[in-house]
């Protein structure tokens, strides 16, 4: 990154993004890595654990959109705020009455959703500060944030097998609070922010066709990296008979991928061009999850092939949001909001989906080929999009950036 880029925004805002985004993260997948763990525990079945780690995807990506409005209405910085200090409060409580059922870890997913719904504050705190010739690189470093899933997978099992799994929600808050800390500190509102949005300007955004093509591209990509990482430590378990902390490790290797390519991804697509950067994904991340597919004998084998996959859908979520901002400046609050429910809600259906398919047939193999599947349409409908995007808002005339 050039010198221009950081004098072009505010740094210290950029940092305190990632950093709330990416402990936001850490918590809102911590149901994941301990999720055989838990069903251990609380005897669930397989669909009832896939249910069990999906929901704070779903309850995530809700909650995004209505994040989205009250950083609109309040400021970003003053969303951010509310909703660490909601995720502390239900990891306290979880700490100290301990879940004990299945409806119970279900409750503290919903609340867990708050630590999700920081994507549509983060990614606007920052995006309004950079000119549009940086959006890739800015949202891409905001957006990094997805590297807390690498912690979570890293180090929730363990320390699950050493202090048990109920006192990791305990070990969170203290990360947790340093964060909040920081982030009240350090973290501004731009001052160019756009004007608040009326509640007809919502119903108006999804009324733009464009709109509903980004919803769906994202849900394909953010949604593939936030199913498959929920999914994976079921499925090294599942499939290779691995421990909760082995399977956590190969997940950790997944999700590190994924999360170290949004940025990059961000930054490739302000070189080459969004649209350009997710043909590439689309088309590698679809030929390695239907490689996956055939129920492969090696786990070393399974694992380079997911690496290779989120890598790609790493990449395809900076790309997507290199493009939006170029596409909806005015309505960035809105928009993220809207693109990022559509990514939970993509997250949580491969989930759920993947734990269904697993439930009714005994392995994942339809689940991951109807997933490649949706790539696949994703490119379609992507190659389909590209002159129109590319000769109107996406012109030469329009923008500085490359579409």
């Amino acid at each position: 990154m050039n010198t221009s880029f950081w004098k072009a925004g505010h740094a210290p805002t950029l940092f305190a993004a990632f950093l709330y985004f990416d402990l936001s993260f850490m918590v809102w997948y911590v149901l994941g890595p301990m999720g055989v763990q838990i069903a251990e525990t609380l005897q669930l079945t397989t669909q009832q654990r896939s249910m069990m780690v999906a929901t704070p995807i779903l309850a995530g990506a809700v909650l995004r959109f209505l994040m989205g409005i009250l950083a609109d209405r309040t400021s970003p910085k003053t969303a951010g705020l509310i909703g660490q200090v909601i995720v502390i409060a239900a990891l306290f409580c979880a700490w100290q009455l301990g879940i004990k059922s299945y409806e119970q870890a279900l409750l503290l997913g919903v609340f867990l959703g708050f630590a999700g719904a920081s994507f549509a504050v983060s990614l606007p705190l920052a995006s309004q500060w950079y000119p549009p010739e940086h959006q890739g690189k800015a949202m891409g470093i905001a957006g990094a944030g997805n590297s807390g899933t690498v912690l979570a997978a890293l180090f929730a099992p363990g320390l699950a097998t050493a202090f048990g799994w109920n006192n990791v929600f305990g070990l969170a808050l203290i990360p947790l609070i340093l964060v909040l800390i920081i982030f009240a500190g350090v973290a501004r509102n731009a001052p160019n922010r756009p004007p608040v949005k009326a509640a007809s300007d919502y119903l108006k955004a999804l009324g733009d066709r464009d709109s509903w093509w980004f919803m769906f591209f994202y849900s394909v990509t953010f949604g593939g990296f936030l199913g498959l990482a929920s999914t994976l430590p079921g499925y090294f378990h599942d499939q290779y008979a691995f421990d909760a902390v082995k399977a956590g490790y190969y997940t950790a290797a997944c999700v590190f991928a994924g999360s170290l390519m949004r940025p990059l991804g961000g930054a490739l697509a302000d070189r080459i061009g969004g649209i350009r950067t997710l043909l590439v994904v689309y088309t590698v991340a679809s030929l390695s999850i239907f490689a996956v597919g055939f129920n492969l004998p090696s786990a070393g084998a399974a694992l380079g092939l997911f690496v290779i996959a989120m890598l790609c859908l790493g990449a395809g979520n900076g790309a997507v949001f290199q493009l939006v901002p170029q596409r909806f400046r005015k309505e960035i609050g809105v928009m993220t909001g809207l693109i990022g429910m559509a990514g939970g809600i993509g997250g949580f259906l491969l989930a759920a989906g993947l734990g269904a398919v697993k439930q009714s047939t005994g392995d994942y193999q339809m689940g991951l080929w109807l997933f490649a599947s949706l790539g696949i349409i994703a490119w379609i409908g992507l190659y389909g999009v590209k002159l129109r995007w590319r000769t109107t808002w996406g012109s030469a005339a329009s923008t500085a950036a490359r579409v």
